[in-house]
């Protein structure tokens, strides 16, 4: 027979005795308040009010909480505020203790520190919902068990940018998520993080709340910020902060919702065009938007039966018009076709950003991801494993040879000569969205100076040795290391000459030589085989070149025959320099609108070069034809970053500011 709620409320008072502890008024009110709510016939749920304990109630209440699982308490709830004077520790010993009847855990970091996120995040906990409002991580790696688990709001956790590989891997029943007003930014990690959520039915990276003709959201309220969970079901647990919720019968309830002296529901001072994020929403919205960032929705007012009752448009008279206002939208909202994407790669999802997705959302989306996303590169459509496709090459290269010599190179039906490799790309893409990263540690150990430390900020590999790279630094030093065993091979100091080092470019016939630009409009040829790799025993000049200067430089680059190189930077123009003679031979104007931020020449050609602008524009050029015209343009929708030649030169790779 379960033990009442009065029988665990004298063990609490006995338990005190025995550790020399006054009972905690806080937690005298939570058994009184279980038994209120037991007398009505609700549910017998026991709250504990974290923020109102001190260590030295923790004894006691752990000899408690371990005897729960026996009692009519039905569920826990723990709750703490911004400010609290228990450990961290204490806190997670508790909600552990609870076990299988904690459901609902409502935290804010600041209570406990960094270390409480870091030990709740591995050793997981028994929990059906958590709200965890932390501005102590960036990266979220909640790798511990939560089986349990089907509702996690992480709203307003604003350092949060992205997702460890394994995170959420042991949320098997984690249906709800909503990560409002975070700093998560990339489409692609994000997404292969969600992936690992088989019941994800319910996504939200930003509030899309429904207002009337008055300018008045059902999303807000002058009440606090706490929500009554006990009233709310498995789809509907985003209430923490004050949300538009469902129940069963697919009514909307307003629960009750933050206080708009501490957060500002208004998106005005957000950075993104919010334009953008309304095609994300509606691309083929009719009308105009006022200047209110509002929009008529009417076309989720033509929805069939089975549509409407999913249960997140709020249902109004048939007199007053819908508007919806996004709130706390993460930069993610902002990324171009990002709700097409999302439902695209998540075929499961219910609702996204507080709204169904319809049959037609499904069809479009579709339509869209096909047209401006690749699942794998060259249009494979299924992932595949490296060793798969070593063994299907082969099996077919030993077919190949017990054919006679006569025929040529064959290839499975369709396949080109570049099948296989392509396909290992592939594999390799598709195996992880996540990069394989190495921390590369350079110090001055090698120089006989322990203290020195160095400020990259650019970096080129060397083109025919495999294990040398080169960077300049902000205090304009350039190294060369063996960035296979981090020891250095030379090194070039400033000598007061050089700013921030941000161009760097190898010679290719002569292995040994570079060309290095700063930001103070310095370019300089070196051969490393002059430059020790400690300022002891170097001689300033020796295996130097010294360049006319090209203001405020940012690229450099040098052709397939060593003989040129071109400098780009803060302006419309770049500089044609010779490397025998040292002279600078021309300089091209106005060959965009905006500066050039990088210029490349192309692998084989040594007269064709790519420019990319932050005009939008990259454009392809030929010094055959005095560059008045350029060969070809292409534009981005933003300004651009990058640009190279593949080594074929048959392609262009271009990056833009607009992530693409």
């Amino acid at each position: 027979m379960a033990t009442d709620i009065h029988t665990l409320e004298q063990r609490y008072f006995d338990s005190c005795r025995r550790h020399d502890v006054l009972p905690n008024p806080a937690i005298l009110s939570g058994f009184f308040k279980a038994d209120v709510r037991k007398s009505q016939n609700e549910p017998c749920t026991l709250e504990i009010i974290l923020e109102y304990l001190k260590d030295i109630d923790f004894q006691p209440l752990l000899e408690v909480c371990m005897q729960i699982g026996a009692t009519e308490i039905e569920a826990v709830d723990v709750r703490s505020g911004t400010s609290c004077m228990l450990t961290g520790e204490f806190a997670l010993s508790l909600m552990h203790a609870i076990d299988q009847k904690l459901r609902v855990v409502d935290l804010h970091d600041s209570s406990f520190g960094k270390d409480f996120i870091r030990n709740l995040s591995q050793r997981g906990l028994m929990c059906e919902v958590l709200n965890l409002r932390s501005s102590r991580f960036r990266k979220l790696n909640m790798i511990g068990e939560f089986k349990r688990i089907h509702t996690l709001n992480l709203d307003y956790s604003t350092s949060l940018t992205s997702f460890k590989e394994d995170c959420f891997s042991c949320m098997p029943n984690l249906i709800c998520l909503s990560m409002c007003e975070t700093r998560v930014g990339n489409l692609w990690t994000t997404i292969a993080a969600l992936s690992k959520l088989p019941s994800l039915a319910e996504l939200r990276f930003q509030n899309w709340l429904c207002c009337d003709d008055t300018g008045n959201s059902s999303g807000s309220s002058d009440q606090d910020d706490k929500t009554d969970f006990s009233q709310l079901n498995i789809c509907s647990s985003f209430g923490a902060y004050g949300n538009v919720v469902i129940n069963p019968d697919s009514q909307i309830l307003v629960e009750d919702s933050s206080d708009d002296s501490e957060v500002d529901f208004s998106i005005q001072h957000r950075e993104y065009d919010y334009l953008e994020l309304l095609s994300n929403l509606v691309p083929q919205l009719d009308g105009e938007i006022d200047l209110w960032n509002e929009v008529s929705f009417d076309a989720f007012s033509n929805q069939n039966e089975e549509e409407s009752s999913a249960g997140v448009l709020a249902r109004c008279t048939a007199d007053v018009s819908l508007k919806y206002i996004s709130c706390h939208a993460s930069p993610i909202c902002f990324e171009k076709h990002y709700r097409d994407y999302m439902i695209a790669s998540l075929p499961k999802l219910k609702f996204l950003d507080n709204l169904p997705i319809r049959k037609v959302d499904r069809e479009r989306a579709t339509i869209t991801y096909s047209q401006y996303f690749e699942h794998l590169p060259y249009g494979r459509k299924h992932k595949e494993s490296v060793v798969s496709i070593l063994q299907q090459r082969e099996i077919k290269a030993s077919q190949t040879r017990g054919k006679t010599s006569r025929h040529k190179t064959s290839y499975p039906s369709g396949m080109s000569q570049y099948f296989y490799t392509r396909s290992l790309c592939a594999a390799k893409v598709g195996s992880s969205a996540w990069p394989c990263l190495h921390t590369l540690t350079v110090s001055g150990n090698h120089m006989g100076d322990e203290n020195r430390s160095f400020r990259p900020r650019q970096f080129e590999y060397h083109p025919s040795i495999s294990c040398l790279m080169v960077f300049g630094t902000l205090d304009g030093e350039i190294v060369v290391v063996n960035h296979e065993n981090e020891n250095i091979v030379s090194y070039i100091p400033s000598f007061g000459a050089m700013n921030s080092v941000l161009g760097l470019c190898w010679l290719k016939k002569y292995p040994s030589k570079l060309i290095a630009g700063s930001d103070n409009g310095s370019l300089k040829l070196y051969d490393i085989r002059h430059m020790p790799p400690s300022i002891r025993g170097m001689h300033y000049g020796a295996g130097t070149v010294t360049f006319d200067e090209f203001d405020q430089l940012t690229s450099v680059h040098v052709n397939s025959m060593d003989e040129l190189f071109l400098a780009s930077g803060y302006s419309k123009n770049i500089a044609l320099y010779d490397i025998n003679s040292g002279r600078r031979l021309q300089v091209f104007a106005d060959m965009h609108k905006e500066h050039i931020n990088v210029v490349k020449f192309s692998n084989h050609s040594p007269s064709i070069f790519a420019t990319s602008s932050f005009d939008q524009d990259v454009k392809l050029w030929d010094l055959r034809q005095k560059p008045i015209q350029p060969c070809y343009t292409a534009s981005s929708s933003k300004g651009n970053v990058m640009v190279c030649f593949s080594p074929d030169d048959h392609y262009l790779l271009v990056s833009a500011v607009d992530n693409e």
